[in-house]
C-alpha cells in the first residue's frame, strides 16, 4: 500500500539520510570548515562535497562566508540553531514527547573545562566569547582570551554590547596577547577570526582546536559610531548561540581537577 504524504518523512530526515550529508553535518558540526578540508575529512571528491554542500546551504542548515584571510576561499559553518528547530520538528513529527533537551556544566560539577578564545585584536569578539562563557557557566568554567596583535584596549562597543544586552562588565579588562599564554594549558582553543587560525601556535597539551568564522564587528574602523554598534549586537548573538551549543561538549569531555 503506498504511503500518504503525511507518512512521509520530514524533510531533515530525508536530507540527513545521505551518508555524505550526515559526514558533512557531522564534521562541521565541530567545526567551521573550508572545502578543501571537507574534502579530505570524508574522502570524497570535491565536486561531490560541493554539490551536498549546495543542498544543505539551499536547506538554510549549512551557511558560507568568505574568508577574511583569503577572499577567494570560504567556511562553511552549521547552524546549530536551525538543525535543533529541525531535529525537534522531525522528532514531535513521530511523538509530540520527543524534543531536545539541552546539557548544561553544573555550578556544583568539581571539574572545569579550560577554554581560550583567540581572535587578532582581542578587543572584540575573543572577549565577548571569554564573557559570555564564563557567563554561561557561573565562572566554573576556566576560560580566557588573547590576540595575536593585540589592540591597546578594547572596542568601546564590545563594553556596551556585554553590558546592555547581557549584564557583564569588562570595563577594566585589558587586550592580551597570545604569547603570554604560553606554558599554559588548556583543553579548547578556540580561534574566532580567520587569519588568527593560520598563526596559531600548537600547545604542548594538544587542546581540541575549533574554530568559530566570525566577521569582525570593528571592521568599520569607527570606535564611536551609533552606527557600528548593530554590528557588536549580531556578533555577540552569534557568539552567545555558540557557546550555548559548545556547553553539552564541555560538560562530556574530562577535566583538570579545580584548584582550591
Amino acid at each position: 500500500m503506498a504511503l500518504s504524504g503525511q507518512a512521509a518523512p520530514p524533510p531533515f530526515v530525508r536530507l540527513a539520510a545521505n551518508p555524505v550529508r550526515w559526514r558533512l553535518l557531522s564534521e562541521l558540526a565541530h567545526s567551521d570548515l573550508r572545502v578543501r578540508e571537507l574534502v579530505a575529512l570524508v574522502d570524497q571528491p570535491q565536486n561531490l562535497v560541493s554539490y551536498h554542500l549546495r543542498l544543505l546551504r539551499s536547506s538554510g542548515l549549512v551557511v558560507a562566508r568568505r574568508s577574511s584571510f583569503d577572499g577567494r576561499d570560504s567556511y562553511y559553518h552549521l547552524d546549530l540553531e536551525r538543525c535543533a528547530d529541525a531535529l525537534a520538528a522531525a522528532g514531535t513529527s513521530l511523538h509530540p514527547a520527543l524534543r531536545l533537551v539541552p546539557a548544561t556544566i553544573a555550578a556544583e560539577d568539581s571539574t572545569a573545562p579550560s577554554v581560550l578564545f583567540v581572535c587578532t585584536g582581542n578587543s572584540a569578539r575573543s572577549p565577548i566569547a571569554e564573557a559570555l562563557l564564563r557567563h554561561r557557566t557561573r565562572s566554573r568554567a576556566e576560560v580566557t582570551s588573547a590576540g595575536s596583535h593585540p589592540k591597546p584596549r578594547l572596542h568601546p562597543n564590545t563594553v556596551r554590547v556585554l553590558r546592555q544586552q547581557y549584564g557583564i562588565d569588562i570595563a577594566d579588562q585589558r587586550p592580551r596577547h597570545l604569547d603570554t599564554m604560553t606554558g599554559r594549558r588548556f583543553d579548547y582553543v578556540i580561534s574566532l577570526c580567520d587569519k588568527v587560525r593560520e598563526v596559531c601556535p600548537e600547545f604542548d597539551d594538544h587542546p581540541q582546536r575549533l574554530h568559530w568564522s566570525i566577521p569582525d564587528p570593528a571592521a568599520t574602523g569607527d570606535d564611536t559610531a551609533q552606527a557600528g554598534y548593530p554590528a557588536f549586537d549580531r556578533t555577540a548573538a552569534e557568539i552567545d548561540t555558540r557557546i550555548r551549543y559548545l556547553l553539552p561538549i564541555l560538560a562530556h569531555t574530562p577535566h583538570r581537577e579545580v584548584q582550591p
